[in-house]
């Protein structure tokens, strides 16, 4: 049965169309991805679908009883809230089941009737249907795929980025386990480890899934079909995101030719109408194809209203730098109570293209600050070959903020005369208009253009660069993707956009643990033989069959694994117990008298304790593992 369907929905924005006749069904199980250029309605059809606002035409139904959990970018409000409670909170059905049951086993300490007992049993079978006393389980191992430590989980939210904030409201609304899940720009702030879990806790997840990406491996590994948003108009396709770009391309050539033969054939009959328009012998015939022509044009194949505007752009042969373009020599990197790096050493060539990866926090962007000159290191030194100029693009994009408009940064960052930077600008979207833009009022991807366009003016032959593709859309960042792959300068490059890091980089330095490693290979290669080797790890630390002699990956590691598995046994052995409890309290004889409640009672409380406890212990035999695993 259907988890939500949409017929011939029409939204305008300030009076204005933004879409109209979109419609699709969605299954459980399904995921749908939503395609269309910044601007094309995506975020706001999104919240169309969490009913926060209603189509201006058209139906929505979403089945009965269907839990709908939307994240978006904006950030939770609850500021003094701890990130365990306000994660919680995405369950507002189990914690009120919880209540009732707390609120119920009072009163059936003191004195049960009928409805007190039905009453409970309704609460238990609640608590059940949502995943049972394990549910805050679930929850914080959402919290911990999603990157946050065992200590930030009792922080209250004001003491988060806004990166982490972003996080955790993904954490919640996947927590919710929706029927119905609304996910839009879900890879933001994001490293690799936290998106490829994401990837496959949404695979299995059967929930409907409508979300908005513009990571191209994530949309590949997670979508099963695409709805096209375009110029106000929609198109489904069913099947994976490589499919339906695949049929893209084939439908825009073949409406191409279809096109061309069509204005061959008008402009042959236009050519016949001319050229016998005022012969006697010839007017019924010139008439006929006048009719022909009129009809051709009304009836035949015309080219689909679509925003042809693409970002074009590349930089110019740089000047030759010397041999080595940045060297860093036994450099350490410190942040308020923790070192980055130690004793780290790099030399990067001229002409690589050199991807850098880790995990949020390792020190990724304190190290690339560093080599780019925005700051010095806590020790050893940083140096520049001969004839280096470099180009440093931040994530927070600082070349577009200041005062003033697109055209006056442009024109002070670069130092160009007004037509050339108008003409600058041009190749990056900004046309009319757009140039006079005060800073303040533009947005994140027109913030992102305006320093790519400052920096591709700029002459560098060294580019260093810092998630440049943050707010840009798919197309923005396939043409990003052709001008460095075709740069003949030196490149690095920080991204989790994992697209463009096999596309750019010929070698992979990984920033983790405190140290700098260096890999002569692209990024797929080096994460293949990644994860070979934690698969290899893995295997290693399972005792052998047939009673040969047994290897693990270290002794502590298959120390805690046993004890693990142990409490793994215990804990189905209470959760059996406290069910039978529970049963025996559903029981109307377990009420007949004021003893047997509270023995029931304590029994039940009894069992509930020791099953929390029991939890406790396999949380932390389980990190133990973890930890022993990795050392």
């Amino acid at each position: 049965m259907a988890i939500a369907t949409a017929t011939s929905l029409d939204v305008y924005v300030g009076g204005k169309l933004l879409f109209e006749d979109v419609g699709f069904k969605l299954e459980p199980r399904e995921r749908m991805t939503l395609s269309g250029r910044n601007g094309a309605g995506k975020s706001t059809l999104l919240r169309v679908l969490a009913g926060e606002r209603a189509p201006d035409a058209g139906s929505l139904t979403v089945q009965r009883g269907a839990r709908v959990a939307l994240h978006d970018q904006r950030p939770p409000r609850e500021s003094e809230t701890t990130l365990r409670d306000y994660v919680f909170s995405g369950r507002p059905d189990l914690l009120a089941a919880e209540a009732e049951l707390e609120r119920l086993e009072g009163e059936m300490a003191g004195d049960a009737n009928e409805e007190t007992m039905r009453r409970y049993s309704a609460a238990q079978q609640r608590l059940e249907a949502g995943g049972g006393y394990r549910w805050r389980d679930d929850v914080l191992a959402v919290l911990r795929g999603l990157g946050f430590e065992a200590e930030q989980i009792e922080r209250p939210l004001s003491t988060f980025s806004g990166g982490e904030l972003t996080r955790a409201s993904l954490a919640r609304a996947l927590a919710a386990r929706p029927d119905l899940l609304l996910l839009d720009e879900p890879t933001n702030h994001l490293d690799i480890p936290s998106l490829e879990w994401l990837e496959g806790y949404l695979v299995d997840l059967d929930a409907a899934v409508v979300l908005v990406a513009h990571d191209r491996w994530f949309l590949e590994a997670v979508g099963t079909s695409v709805l096209e948003l375009e110029a106000g108009r929609a198109r489904f396709f069913a099947g994976p995101w490589h499919a339906w770009r695949e049929e893209q391309a084939k439908r825009e050539i073949a409406l191409g030719k279809a096109i061309e033969r069509q204005q061959a054939e008008i402009a042959r009959m236009e050519r016949f109408v001319e050229r016998f328009r005022y012969k006697a012998s010839k007017a019924r015939q010139a008439q006929s194809r006048v009719k022909m022509i009129e009809k051709s044009k009304r009836e035949g194949p015309v080219a689909e209203k679509r925003d042809t505007r693409n970002l074009r752009f590349h930089f110019k042969p740089p000047e030759r730098p010397g041999r080595v373009v940045l060297k860093l020599v036994k450099g350490r990197l410190e942040v308020p109570g923790r070192t980055l790096l130690g004793e780290a050493n790099l030399e990067v060539e001229r002409g690589e293209h050199v991807v850098l990866v880790g995990p949020n926090g390792a020190g990724k962007t304190t190290l690339i600050e560093t080599l780019a000159g925005e700051r010095e290191p806590d020790g050893g030194s940083v140096r520049t070959g001969h004839n280096v100029k470099i180009g440093y693009l931040s994530q927070h994009a600082e070349t577009a903020a200041g005062s003033g408009t697109v055209l006056d940064a442009a024109k002070r960052e670069t130092g160009l005369t007004e037509n050339k930077a108008r003409a600058l600008l041009g190749g990056f979207l900004f046309s009319g208009g757009d140039v006079e833009k005060q800073l303040a009022d533009i947005s994140g991807g027109e913030q992102r253009r305006l320093s790519l366009a400052i920096l591709v003016a700029s002459g560098a032959n060294v580019l260093v660069l810092d998630e440049p593709t943050n707010h840009l859309d798919i197309e923005s960042r396939e043409a990003l993707e052709d001008a460095l792959t075709e740069f003949e300068g030196t490149v690095l490059l920080v991204s989790h956009d994992r697209a463009l890091l096999e596309a750019v980089g010929g070698r992979t330095l990984v920033c983790e643990g405190g140290r700098l490693e260096s890999h002569q290979s692209g990024w797929a290669e080096y994460q293949l033989r990644r994860d070979e080797k934690a698969a290899e790890a893995s295997t290693a630390a399972k005792p052998r069959s047939g009673g040969g002699k047994k290897y693990s990956a270290t002794k502590p590691a298959q120390k805690a694994a046993r004890k693990a598995a142990k409490l793994e046994q215990r804990i189905e052995r209470a959760e059996a117990k406290l069910r039978e409890l529970e049963d025996e309290l559903a029981d109307p004889a377990a009420w007949s008298s004021p003893s047997r409640v509270e023995r029931a009672t304590k029994r039940h409380g009894e069992a509930k304790a020791a099953l929390e406890e029991l939890y406790e212990e396999w949380e932390s035999a389980q990190a133990a593992a973890e930890v022993s695993q990795s050392g």
